[in-house]
């Protein structure tokens, strides 16, 4: 089968790998599409910690269930929650497998789904509905994040809001908030092409560049500041942005990663007293609404900005690799 393998820093190649072997508990999926995630540019560029190669990239992926197994049937479209957790630690057993103290994902840890064939643990698959496109289906792991993302820190209808980053995680997250009730949001970038996107999605889009933030709080909260402050850009002008941002007792919720050290001005958030929350992941709950709302939305679609050929392999890691492109989300057909 053709894949898509890590080999080394800055480097992958698209080779013959033998089809996996399926192992007691598992199910072999043929896939369809697959997605790379922040996470796969971060092994490329061979700076995950646990990522060694040679390695199959992706974890964000749809596909058609090969056999019969004991509750999917052949042909069964499917994607899969990737995580991987212990069972026996503290957080396993007090209800936070996604945030287990030894926690592993496919992809990453394991060979991927950027290949003609996957085998995945059956328990960890989740059925597609007849409509989804595979599009779509390969972007319920993404939208799972935004969906943990809003409901962790405890979001309600009602509250205002607003989202640094207009990347695919920072758009999936302003629309998770839309469904879950949030009529007052504002999304800042300083991405000229990804500004031009989000307006795509009917948001309220501001360019970071000419932000002038307290006129933004007065127009939108009457100086008071945000009920929830989603980071989604994880940079340096952000994280000195984000006290700002909030209300007091607002709650600031980081979701990106930051690729290096930051600081915060922290006497800002105890002078307000606001709540951090990291985020990280997801829960079987989070997975079960992201296919509801992935159904009931099909906004989220418009997150895929390219589907291309497994063949080019190297043009999609660079689209997203080089600043000005525009990409958002990145799709492979097999």
């Amino acid at each position: 089968m053709k894949a898509i393998v890590y080999v080394g820093p800055n480097k992958l190649e698209v080779m013959e790998r033998e089809i996996p072997e399926v192992k007691e508990g598992q199910i072999l999926v043929k896939v369809d599409r697959a997605g790379i995630c922040g996470g796969d540019l971060g092994i490329y560029k061979g700076l995950h910690p646990r990522a060694k190669a040679p390695l199959i990239f992706g974890h964000e992926f749809a596909g058609t269930v090969e056999a019969d197994g004991k509750v999917f049937k052949k042909g069964d479209k499917v994607t899969i929650n990737p995580i991987v957790s212990c069972g026996n630690c503290t957080p396993c057993n007090t209800g936070n497998q996604h945030v287990c103290n030894t926690l592993r994902l496919v992809g990453i840890d394991k060979d991927g789904a950027m290949a003609e064939y996957v085998a995945v643990d059956e328990n960890k698959l989740y059925k597609l509905g007849a409509n989804v496109s595979d599009e779509m289906g390969a972007l319920i792991e993404p939208i799972a994040v935004a969906v943990h993302s809003v409901r962790e820190p405890n979001y309600r209808p009602g509250d205002n809001a607003i989202v640094y980053g207009a990347g695919p995680i920072g758009m999936a997250i302003a629309l998770v908030l839309k469904e879950f009730g949030c009529t007052n949001l504002t999304v800042v970038e300083a991405d000229d092409k990804r500004i031009g996107i989000a307006k795509e999605f009917g948001v309220d889009v501001r360019d970071a560049k000419t932000l002038n933030l307290e006129e933004l709080k007065a127009e939108k909260t009457g100086g008071d500041g945000f009920d929830f402050v989603f980071d989604c850009a994880g940079v340096e002008p952000v994280a000195n942005q984000l006290i700002k941002a909030s209300k007091v007792r607002g709650k600031i919720v980081v979701v990106a990663g930051y690729k290096k050290p930051t600081t915060f001005p922290l006497n800002e958030g105890m002078f307000k007293e606001v709540a951090f929350e990291f985020v990280r992941v997801y829960r079987d709950k989070d997975y079960e609404i992201a296919i509801e709302v992935a159904n009931k939305q099909p906004l989220f679609e418009k997150l895929v900005s390219h589907v291309l050929p497994v063949e080019e392999a190297q043009q999609g890691f660079d689209l997203l690799l080089t600043p000005g492109t525009g990409a958002m989300k990145v799709l492979f057909k097999f």
